[in-house]
């Protein structure tokens, strides 16, 4: 049954008193503003820090102190195998087998690796297709890779862009571009959620398509993991990487995550960069010429476990396994919607919400456009105790997280802009 909304106080009160993920917004911290509790929509750029961090960083402290280099084989969590106490967590967010997921590194080092190893160009294969206006990063990995390989990103990399006037993609649009350039395209490399407008990619058809063009099908997923749930195994995604310092709340310049498809986790051979931390445990102090990997994501893994760049996203974990991540998609797909049916009943701020209106087609945030006064609107958000961010050309974004998100913080947004804007 459809939710009827409600300009009404009363609803958001109502919804949160029904909401049984109303709790999690007490394991976070929020900044304050003229001594309040800011409104924080801006989960897609910083997730809050769960308030059980501190107890985790000083866990892994307490092994450092008390048994330092025995800290890889003791302690409470011995780091040899830090890495592998993420995956059953993440397999469940992302959709695929423990096997098939790792964590290490940050995002754009991840892409890199990955794009290096699944990229195989020849004379008459080598282009890569992406969405025009991905983010930069996304853009620069891709440039530089074709660059490495010798050709013109003029000419190797195929950007698909809205129909004149819109600024959202149609499917149709990708899938029929894959069709056209199938003779000559190697890697499909989409944002799963574009930065910039939230439009959620069908990563399951793009997926079939690139495969159909006998072509390797790679997702950013920095905007979608922790924001709704996924089936990578399912789809066959062939590799994709994220950040985790978004949705899934493991703090700043938390470590990188990793999904790597089984027909290629499972084999020894597919080709990538190696390091000591893929290799066997019960081999790897051998200190033995030869890398031979593990048959699993592991088998990507570089450097040493990045202990405390991962103990916040291993605390934060744990509410996600304790929420599901399903039931955050549910809530997440009201609170949305009701930030949404707000927004409309704001006349006086001349804006566009360029994020698909079909939920299906977005996740938790909604962009929205200003043709005039942008940074002056979203400077006088900040200075109202509003926490979204703001990007070029025009749009704030308003991402309103589950996890810590109330329909009361969505009504008090609603009300701060309808008095005072």
């Amino acid at each position: 049954m459809e939710t009827i909304f409600s300009i009404d106080f009363d609803f958001a009160k109502k919804a949160d008193a029904a909401d049984e993920l109303a709790r999690f917004k007490q394991q976070f911290h929020f900044p304050k503003k003229n001594g309040r509790d800011v409104i924080y929509f801006c989960g897609n750029s910083l997730g809050l820090k769960p308030v059980t961090v501190e107890a985790a960083i000083q866990t892994e402290l307490t092994s450092w102190k008390e048994e330092a280099v025995g800290g890889y084989f003791g302690g409470k969590n011995p780091w040899l195998y830090y890495q592998e106490y993420l995956k059953p967590s993440l397999a469940k967010i992302v959709g695929c087998k423990e096997t098939e997921v790792t964590v290490m590194n940050s995002l754009t080092v991840n892409l890199h690796l990955l794009m290096l190893g699944f990229y195989r160009p020849t004379k008459d294969r080598f282009k890569i297709m992406m969405e025009a206006g991905a983010f930069p990063s996304d853009q620069y990995a891709v440039e530089t890779l074709i660059r490495l390989f010798g050709f013109d990103p003029a000419t190797a990399i195929i950007e698909i862009a809205p129909r004149e006037g819109e600024k959202i993609i149609h499917t149709e649009d990708i899938i029929g571009a894959i069709e056209r350039h199938s003779s000559s395209l190697a890697m499909v490399m989409f944002g799963g959620i574009n930065y910039y407008t939230g439009q959620l990619f069908d990563m399951k058809r793009i997926t079939e398509a690139a495969h159909k063009a006998g072509a390797i099908a790679g997702f950013d997923l920095a905007h979608v993991a922790g924001n709704l749930p996924l089936a990578l195994h399912n789809w066959g995604v062939d590799f994709a990487a994220w950040c985790s310092y978004k949705y899934l709340n493991g703090g700043p310049g938390a470590v990188g995550g990793v999904y790597v498809h089984e027909r290629f986790a499972n084999d020894v051979h597919t080709p990538r960069l190696g390091g000591w931390w893929g290799n066997e445990e019960k081999t790897r102090f051998k200190m033995e010429k030869g890398f031979i990997p593990k048959n699993n994501a592991s088998g990507w893994n570089i450097s040493t476990a990045q202990v405390f760049n991962t103990v916040s996203l291993k605390a934060a974990l744990e509410m996600f396994d304790e929420a599901g991540i399903e039931k955050i998609r549910s809530k997440s797909l009201q609170l949305t919607a009701y930030l949404e049916y707000l927004l409309h009943q704001l006349p006086n701020l001349k804006f566009e919400i360029i994020t698909p209106a079909d939920a299906a087609s977005r996740g938790a945030q909604l962009s929205l456009y200003f043709k005039e006064r942008g940074k002056e609107i979203h400077a006088k958000m900040i200075e109202s105790g509003i926490v979204v961010d703001y990007r070029e050309p025009g749009v704030i974004r308003v991402a309103p997280a589950p996890l810590y998100c109330s329909f009361g913080d969505v009504f008090e947004f609603y009300r701060i802009l309808r008095d005072h804007f």
